[in-house]
């Protein structure tokens, strides 16, 4: 039996990681819908299996300990002198079909309310033609007639230690027992299809960017009408012009004017929530932070929503006319104790006076 890590191309040093990426790698190259040959189908198997003993932390444990996991451990030992242990009777046609990974963008409305979308993807279907059983309509399998069903043939040997019987899957049913002489002809004998079909998506509120989600069994339906796989989803959002997020705030900047900070103004604003009052205290000053209640984005897994930031920035006329250049003079005259200075830094993403 095949080393395990000579099967997936890694040493026994390997991470979880590297060994996972390995074997995705193996099996986008010997998959049967990629590539047709037995010879391939055969490796995939090996593949698959190799990764199912190393990909678990316990089995591999095992295997490197030489227990019932490993390339010649007890049952191997048994088997070989006496012909028991190992897999008894055929296995199963039907294989778990392979997990999916979609990338769905959303805009902040979207992330902030939810949605519920409707995706377009390629993938394994169930074949409705032979429903999965992956023999052609009318006809179904036959027992093989070397095994006689068992799926494991013996061989009996004579050596220095006398007769040695060993069992291995037969080679002309495969190991399944059964033989199908007449595959259908819209799958090709595999019970699924490549095909496209629409996954309907409920996308919760507050999800963020680089969150994945898992929809199990929506995934690629398994070769002989096995069970589906999961599907993952890779959450991207576009960002904004003219809004930003920090949890579960909905972060923005506001420009006022000189005037309207300094007395104070009632001033409307669009939001995701439409158009909103703000009301600007007077003095307001330039990174002073008013917060608006419950308008930011919804709290994934919990109820309400987060409140809506808005960071002020004072608008300095930069072009005066004659009478407006007079009016500043007399209100310099009038604050002459106001003077320039160094101003000590605060800590914190938003730097001025949280008000409102």
């Amino acid at each position: 039996m095949a080393d395990h890590y000579e099967v997936l191309g890694v040493s026994k040093n390997a991470s979880a990681e590297e060994i996972k990426k390995a074997y995705r790698k193996l099996a986008r190259e010997l998959h049967p819908d990629v590539n047709e040959s037995e010879e391939a189908q055969e490796l995939f198997k090996s593949v698959t299996h190799a990764y199912e003993v190393l990909g678990d932390e316990q089995s591999r444990r095992n295997y490197d300990l030489g227990g019932a996991s490993a390339g010649f451990g007890f049952g191997d030992i048994f088997e070989t002198f006496f012909g028991g242990g190992g897999q008894r009777g055929p296995r199963s046609r039907a294989e778990r079909g392979q997990d999916a990974l979609l990338r769905v963008e959303l805009s902040f409305q979207e992330a902030i309310f939810g949605v519920e979308k409707s995706i377009p993807v390629d993938t394994a279907i169930l074949c409705e033609i032979c429903n999965g059983s992956c023999a052609k309509p009318g006809t179904s399998p036959v027992v093989c007639d070397i095994c006689k069903g068992s799926g494991q043939v013996q061989t009996q040997v004579r050596s220095l230690l006398g007769s040695v019987v060993t069992s291995s899957p037969c080679g002309s049913c495969r190991g399944y027992g059964h033989i199908i002489p007449e595959p259908c002809l819209e799958c090709r004998g595999q019970g699924r299809v490549r095909a496209r079909r629409d996954i309907d998506l409920k996308i919760p509120a507050g999800v963020e960017d680089g969150l994945r989600l898992q929809l199990a069994g929506s995934g690629e339906v398994g070769f002989g009408g096995g069970p589906n796989g999961d599907l993952y989803i890779d959450i991207s959002i576009s960002p904004n012009e003219y809004f930003g997020r920090n949890g579960d705030e909905l972060t923005c900047e506001l420009e006022v004017p000189l005037h309207e900070a300094v007395l104070g103004s009632l001033i409307k604003m669009d939001s995701f929530d439409g158009e909103i009052e703000l009301q600007v205290p007077a003095g307001s000053q330039s990174g002073d932070v008013l917060s608006v209640k419950g308008k930011g984005f919804g709290r994934l897994r919990q109820s309400g929503r987060g409140d809506l930031l808005v960071t002020i920035q004072v608008k300095i006329p930069s072009k005066l006319d004659s009478k407006q250049k007079e009016l500043f003079r007399t209100l310099a005259g009038l604050r002459k104790s106001d003077t320039a200075g160094l101003k000590a830094r605060r800590s914190g993403s938003f730097q001025g006076r949280r008000r409102g």
